[in-house]
């Protein structure tokens, strides 16, 4: 029989019950706001923007997984070259690295999750406009040949995605790295034109 984890010194690793707490909140947060986006957009949308939401739906999921698998599987030393360097991202692609645990958490569960209960709804939305469309059959099969679309996609898109996350979890990283780089230098890009004006 397997025994506990234990962490340094002996001790036993006790649950992070912090990020417990702020992962359960920004799961509500994150789901709620992806749900309202996600109704806005279907609600008087045609069928092929419909189907267009839907698929844009299941890539962020794919997306958001091969992200973190690639932060799980990536490598310190060529970030460490690159800090050397002094490239902008490397940095941010270590701290991703050696937080692969919460990044992966959030990326594979908090987001692939949300977007799979999201794209479960709105393939019921469009199975339901298929049906008034009168294009399809009986409800149940519409629903069937929805489900099982948006399932193979998912399952397809992810499969492939953690293949191509494993050889190329460098690259991945450090465009990773890059998008939160520029994200995080918006706020001071704003504050800078203020002090121009």
């Amino acid at each position: 029989m397997s025994q506990p984890k234990k962490g340094r010194g002996g001790r036993k690793s006790r649950p992070d019950y912090q990020w417990i707490v702020m992962i359960f909140a920004m799961t509500m947060v994150i789901s709620a706001v992806m749900s309202l986006a996600s109704s806005q957009l279907l609600d008087g949308a045609g069928m092929a923007l419909s189907f267009i939401i839907l698929i844009c739906i299941v890539l962020i999921g794919i997306l958001f997984d091969v992200i973190g698998v690639a932060v799980t599987t990536a490598d310190e030393t060529p970030f460490h070259a690159m800090a050397s360097r002094k490239v902008p991202e490397a940095r941010e692609a270590l701290k991703l690295i050696r937080n692969a645990n919460r990044v992966s958490s959030f990326c594979n569960d908090v987001i692939g999750d949300i977007c799979g209960v999201i794209s479960g709804s709105a393939s019921a939305v469009i199975a339901a406009r298929v049906i008034a469309a009168g294009v399809g059959g009986t409800q149940m099969i519409v629903d069937l040949l929805m489900s099982a679309l948006v399932a193979a996609l998912t399952v397809g898109g992810k499969a492939f995605g953690k293949t191509f996350a494993i050889s190329e979890s460098t690259r991945i990283v450090q465009m990773t790295a890059r998008v939160l780089c520029f994200f995080r230098k918006i706020p001071a890009l704003f504050r800078k034109r203020r002090k121009k004006r």
